[in-house]
């Protein structure tokens, strides 16, 4: 029975950033679920995130920043104290939600040192650096922790099993209707909003083409935005493929993404979330640091990546587009996929 008289440890973490930065940091949930006992943990984040947030079984609460900063401000100030939070790490950095809790009491407020602000809002700085640091993004997260009491930096298959993306809808039967149950099923996600380097449309569209002769059911996937700016690509491969595009919600689309073989696209949010639901996630990454998959790659017991073995340091002065992650050959590619039936 527990003690009533022991008060529970209510930690938040802050991230209002984007998907892929999210899934990475919810690791940080299960991690501390398995060492502070009876810890009570909630996730801060933005309302395109909480679809994501909800799959993670860690996560007791989730806090919306979108409608938190619409509050006024004694009310933001209310909101925060009735949480009662004994902890609040700041994983992605915000002025006004470091001031927020230290107006409103938190007790241990956990920031890097990296920030000026944090030296008038945190009392735990820790020392960061994400940028020259040989670590994952997700193990980067960690550090943060130390103030915790939790000193240890976990490997990364500790990190990938604190990852428990068991807490995901049943696929709307609309989406179920369209999927066919003798083949093996694939999700192709050529953009990247601009997050990242991309293997392009050329490319992407000779994959689909031989995975349909292969037997795969290939679908494409992306945005509203991304469908305009596919339009006439998606009618040249719309004999291999199935367009998904801007069609489903963020729920919706990830429960389809359960229900298929696998996913593969460059270091973007989709990829990371595939990664973590279990299925086969591969990965399209250019050598440049600190794009690479050394800080980057998906997480997940299925999860692998493909990286050209040199240091892209040219492509680096062009942000527009990346040479070396074009060179990864569609039939290298194939050849993964193959080893997925």
């Amino acid at each position: 029975m527990k003690d009533l008289n022991v008060p529970v440890k209510t930690i938040l973490i802050s991230r209002i950033d984007a998907i892929g930065d999210v899934v990475l940091t919810l690791p940080m949930a299960g991690w501390l679920k398995q060492h502070v006992p009876g810890a009570r943990v909630l996730f801060l984040g933005r309302s395109y995130t909480a679809p994501v947030v909800a799959c993670c079984q860690h996560v007791d609460q989730f806090l919306n920043w979108d409608d938190v900063k619409e509050l006024p401000v004694v009310e933001q100030i209310q909101f925060f104290k009735n949480q009662r939070i004994s902890s609040i790490i700041h994983v992605f950095p915000n002025k006004q939600i470091a001031q927020l809790a230290r107006k409103a009491g938190v007790k241990q407020r956990i920031g890097t040192r990296n920030r000026w602000f944090h030296w008038f809002t945190v009392n735990y700085l820790v020392t960061l650096s994400r940028r020259h640091s040989p670590y994952h993004e997700s193990q980067l997260n960690f550090a943060l922790l130390r103030p915790l009491g939790l000193k240890v930096i976990p490997t990364l298959p500790e990190v990938t099993a604190c990852l428990d993306f068991s807490e995901v809808e049943n696929l709307p039967e609309k989406w179920q209707k369209i999927l066919k149950n003798n083949k093996p099923r694939i999700i192709l996600h050529p953009k990247s909003r601009g997050h990242g380097r991309e293997w392009g449309l050329e490319h992407f569209g000779a994959l689909a083409r031989e995975l349909h002769q292969q037997g795969w059911q290939v679908f494409i996937s992306g945005s509203s935005h991304e469908h305009d700016l596919l339009r006439s690509w998606l009618q040249q491969v719309a004999p291999w493929v199935t367009d998904i595009t801007g069609k489903l919600s963020l729920p919706e689309f990830i429960s389809f993404m359960k229900a298929c073989t696998g996913l593969i696209a460059s270091g973007t949010g989709p990829l990371h979330v595939a990664a973590g639901l279990g299925i086969h996630a591969l990965g399209l990454f250019p050598p440049i640091k600190p794009m690479h998959p050394g800080r980057w790659a998906p997480l997940g017991p299925q999860a692998e990546y493909l990286v050209l073995p040199k240091d892209c340091s040219d492509c680096r002065k062009n942000p527009g587009a990346c040479v070396c992650i074009q060179q990864i050959r569609v039939a290298e590619v194939v050849s993964r996929v193959q080893q997925w039936r």
